[in-house]
């Protein structure tokens, strides 16, 4: 993303649930679409603990921008 907003984080989230849905929406999900929807996955953990990360530095009076991508596998270590 060229500039990041919490807008277009959340319209990056849309889009990504929005092909999830369709996918699971066929019934049976081949090998490649299972491969997808893990990348999917991934990809929303990464989207949400982006736009909570802008939200904490916002609310802190922080800027936003300052709000990282973080690596899949850090993300994804928060997961109980």
């Amino acid at each position: 993303m060229a500039h990041t907003t919490d807008q277009t984080v959340l319209t990056h989230i849309e889009e990504l649930v929005a092909e999830e849905k369709k996918l699971y929406a066929k019934g049976g999900v081949s090998d490649k679409e299972k491969a997808r929807l893990d990348q999917i996955d991934v990809e929303l953990d990464r989207c949400w603990d982006l736009l909570r990360q802008r939200r904490a530095l916002r609310e802190f009076g922080r800027n936003p921008d300052d709000a990282k991508v973080r690596p899949a596998n850090i993300v994804e270590s928060y997961r109980g």
